[in-house]
C-alpha cells in the first residue's frame, strides 16, 4: 500500500495538521497491508512535528513502513531528526 503525502498538501507543517491528516486517512487504510510505502513526491516543505504525529499513528497500525527515496532536503532532514532513516 502506498500513501502519497501530497494529498494532504505540499507544505506539511504543525502537529495538529499531522494528527488531522492521520485521522483523515485512517478509515481508508488496509489493516492487513504488509508494507506501507510513504511517497514524498510533490512535497515542498515537511516538518518534524507534522511527521511525528502522522507517522506515530501509522506505527500504531503497521510494523513495516518504507520511505521512498526523495531529494527534498526538508524531508531528508526531518527523517534524520526523527531517526526514521
Amino acid at each position: 500500500m502506498r500513501i502519497h503525502l501530497v494529498k494532504f498538501g505540499k507544505v506539511l507543517i504543525s502537529r495538529p495538521a499531522g494528527k488531522e491528516a492521520f485521522l483523515a486517512i485512517r478509515p481508508t487504510l488496509d489493516p492487513n497491508a504488509g508494507v506501507i510505502e510513504i511517497d514524498f513526491s510533490g512535497i515542498i516543505s515537511f516538518s518534524p512535528s507534522w511527521a511525528d504525529e502522522f507517522f506515530s499513528g501509522l506505527k500504531s497500525m503497521y510494523r513495516n513502513m518504507e520511505y521512498l527515496p526523495t531529494d527534498n532536503k526538508s524531508v531528508i532532514a526531518t527523517l534524520k531528526i526523527l531517526a526514521l532513516k
